[in-house]
């Protein structure tokens, strides 16, 4: 027994209207009653489709300022009447209530509306009442109804019914699950913005909703299954444009992201190479290209195959530059013809242009999965004031450790916990990231200096005369210590330590400036 149903009524009413009267005229094509509201029919009419107003189908006139139109049993009654339920065709035929066999709604543009700003009155009439319930009962009885909630499946649907009359249950059970996933992503951003305005930040029930940019071939690992979804506008991997390369990965849209995030805390031309979603060269200069340079020193071994951020339209000696290594991905927001045409001849090498750049101090939502629920937590959007940071050694630092301080901590802040980040001139001259004890990742910065000091030619490590950055108060003064035998000269760090009289008095004793933020950037 075939599952195709035919369609032979269907009602249509959105708000988007991209490919609507070429579709339109699909259905009419194949003798569909085409019935409509509004703005919808009078676009139908006007193109010389023959359209039927739901209040005419009803005898029900559209009330309350437009509130009220398909909430009514003719068009409820005609979506969720059983066709192979007798009582339900009895009482369908008792109320001379019609079939409907094709719903075809896209909701009022809330999200939209909220994005642009507007008023609070005007985000409560973008709250589409009648769309969601159609598209809901639709769903429902998708055994018999099939129901359309994008452009995008518009092309699928007017095929099927020209090649055979109707459509398909697998078809039909498509398009009902994403019919309900389209409806809790309205209702999760009306909920989100109901919540901010009550000033609740986290209400008792959280929903998050995302539009799939696109699949991946695995995870982290082969064995894992993996998608990627956008959930809002903010500039980077879900704004981006892929101008060039191979597909991208889990683990090079993860890597991508850290890379931009960090890059863009500067406003200087900056660059940033990520290798595993760490840092590891970080600098600013008066170019990218010099930047990229003083980068690069900072860790060659790690900087093979690693991910590219920059935060200026990347020009063609950064690109020449960049090129001249294995890299996964750059990001930046924009690039020349000229670097473009350099970075075509590597094929395989992923090209992003975002569009802008994310905005470090904007306030958002990140979230991590638990074994069975998960954790949300407001953006690492914290900057420290330079003016605000407190001096507790005899010496201060000077304006140029000051200027290095800064931008430690910004850097700091994009590393791994335990974080320890040498800077020097603006550039990273060693990175320790996630070790279990802080002393080691101050250690292992300075090995990687002395290692990328040898790879330069140089005879003294790249940390001598460096400052030093820690992301949280130092437990002990071993880790001070490690940093000072390294050849820092000043450290920043958040303090609050019961130990911060003992790692004050080793800074003392070493001669060197210490500076407290007041603000600790743990990244887990």
């Amino acid at each position: 027994m075939s599952d195709i149903v035919a369609i032979r009524r269907a009602l249509i009413s959105v708000s988007d209207k991209t490919g609507l009267l070429d579709f339109a005229r699909a259905l009419a094509a194949s003798g569909v009653e085409i019935l409509s509201t509004g703005g919808s029919a009078r676009a139908m009419a006007e193109a010389g489709i023959a359209v039927k107003e739901v209040a005419a189908h009803t005898g029900f006139p559209e009330i309350l300022d437009g509130r009220v139109k398909t909430l009514v049993p003719q068009i409820h009654g005609g979506i969720l009447g059983r066709r192979d339920d007798p009582t339900h065709q009895a009482q369908m035929a008792e109320h001379a209530i019609a079939p409907i066999d094709l719903v075809v709604v896209n909701l009022y543009p809330f999200e939209a509306t909220v994005a642009a700003g507007k008023a609070f009155e005007d985000c409560i009439e973008n709250i589409d009442i009648g769309g969601p319930a159609l598209i809901r009962a639709a769903a429902k009885n998708h055994d018999f109804v099939a129901v359309l909630t994008e452009p995008a499946q518009y092309a699928e649907v007017a095929e099927a019914i020209a090649t055979q009359g109707g459509t398909g249950l697998a078809l039909r059970r498509t398009l009902a699950a994403a019919a309900y996933a389209r409806t809790a992503a309205y209702d999760a951003a009306i909920g989100a913005w109901f919540a901010a305005q009550n000033g609740e930040t986290f209400p008792p029930r959280l929903a998050i909703a995302g539009t799939r940019r696109q699949m991946l071939r695995y995870g982290e690992n082969p064995h894992q299954q993996a998608a990627f979804y956008a959930t809002d506008a903010r500039p980077g991997v879900a704004t981006a444009t892929q101008v060039q390369g191979k597909e991208l990965s889990y683990n090079n849209l993860n890597d991508t992201d850290a890379a931009f995030e960090c890059v863009a805390e500067f406003e200087a031309p900056s660059v940033v190479i990520v290798k595993h979603a760490n840092p590891c060269g970080v600098a600013s200069a008066a170019s990218l290209a010099e930047a990229w340079t003083l980068a690069l020193r900072c860790d060659p071994v790690s900087a093979f195959g690693g991910i590219v951020a920059v935060n200026r339209t990347l020009d063609a000696a950064a690109a020449e530059g960049i090129a001249a290594i294995f890299s996964e991905v750059i990001v930046a927001p924009d690039a020349t013809e000229e670097a473009r045409a350099i970075l075509a001849k590597k094929k395989n090498l992923r090209l992003l242009l975002t569009g802008g750049l994310p905005d470090p101090a904007a306030a958002g939502m990140v979230y991590r999965s638990l074994s069975g629920g998960f954790l949300a937590q407001g953006r690492d959007h914290g900057r420290i004031d330079p003016a605000a940071l407190k001096v507790v050694t005899k010496r201060a630092p000077t304006a140029r450790e000051l200027a290095d301080l800064v931008f430690a901590f910004r850097v700091c802040k994009h590393v791994k916990s335990n974080a320890i980040v040498y800077v020097k001139d603006g550039a990273t001259v060693g990175v320790g990231a996630g070790q279990m004890s802080r002393v080691d990742s101050a250690r292992i910065a300075a090995w990687k200096s002395g290692e990328a000091a040898k790879a330069a030619g140089l005879d003294t490590p790249l940390a001598q005369g460096s400052v030093v950055a820690s992301d949280a108060f130092f437990p002990f003064a071993d880790g001070l210590e490690a940093s000072v035998a390294a050849g820092a000269t000043a450290v920043i760090q958040p303090g609050g330590s019961i130990r911060d009289a003992e790692v004050i008095a080793a800074a003392d004793a070493a001669g060197i400036a210490m500076v407290l933020t007041g603000m600790r950037h743990f990244r887990h």
